[in-house]
């Protein structure tokens, strides 16, 4: 399996990394994409792909971007910096990008600036994207389809909107991204309706750990920290509303991201 989306920079993770990514190998997950979030993380996520390379050979991954939420960072400097980290080999899309109109940390017209920058950049190096949206469907797809025929390929991160973007992100050949919050029975009834439309061939699955635990684990851990360990939950949340079994979703997934991200190659 593939976990495509691990904030492990996250400081709850900053005593047990190495753990952490045993059980992940333990529960049969192979590569991690970790997230990169602003310069500073994008260049932490890559660090940790850096130092544990040699004890975890092929598993670490990262992508390196501006966050919507931090899209007032955007300086001269930034694409330069972006440029640059997405030059290490493990660095394999560019993002977290998007638009994130409900908390509106940074305004609209910075978020819309930061993301139009990173776009531009993943066109140029011909590196897929990672996206974030919440609350701003309908502008991210018209910004993301002024672009679309000049990117190679894109994924929405952690997916929970309506039934029309769906259809609308699936008719731009996107990729979609699903957590645990399909195995929350109150906050994912609406995406558990969704994810039977989803094509196979362009789903994706994610723990976006530390967050999300997914809420069908029997017994959760005590700190309620996610991990990717804990990937499998997620795809038994998927199978149970799809024809699928979930064996058959984390093969499918796991190709899926292997080719997106361009890891067939890499173990």
């Amino acid at each position: 399996m593939i976990d495509i989306g691990v904030n492990l920079s996250n400081s709850r993770f900053s005593k047990d990394i190495p753990e952490t990514l045993s059980r992940a190998q333990k529960a049969g997950v192979e590569k991690l994409i970790l997230t990169g979030t602003s310069i500073e993380e994008s260049q932490a996520v890559l660090e940790i792909c850096q130092s544990h390379c040699e004890a975890f050979p092929e598993m670490l991954y990262a992508t390196a971007g501006i966050h919507p939420h931090d899209a007032s960072s955007l300086n001269g400097e930034s694409i330069n910096r972006l440029r640059e980290l997405a030059s290490q080999p493990q660095v394999v899309a560019l993002g977290e990008m998007g638009l994130d109109f409900n908390r509106n940390f940074s305004t609209p017209v910075e978020q819309e600036k930061a993301f139009e920058a990173q776009l531009e950049l993943a066109a140029e190096l011909k590196l897929p994207v990672f996206l974030h949206e919440r609350d701003a469907a309908d502008r991210q797809l018209q910004i993301i389809n002024a672009y679309r025929d000049h990117l190679t390929d894109a994924v929405i991160h952690c997916f929970t909107g309506s039934k029309q973007a769906l259809f609308s992100y699936l008719d731009l050949n996107l990729h979609i991204g699903i957590t645990g919050w399909i195995c929350d029975e109150k906050r994912g009834e609406g995406l558990q309706q969704l994810v039977s439309n989803i094509p196979l061939g362009r789903l994706m699955i994610e723990t976006d750990a530390p967050y999300l635990l997914p809420k069908n684990m029997p017994e959760p851990p005590k700190g309620k920290r996610n991990e990717p360990a804990f990937l499998n939950w997620v795809i038994d949340g998927i199978a149970k509303y799809r024809d699928e079994s979930s064996e058959q979703i984390a093969v499918a997934t796991t190709e899926n991201a292997a080719r997106f991200f361009r890891l067939e190659n890499s173990s």
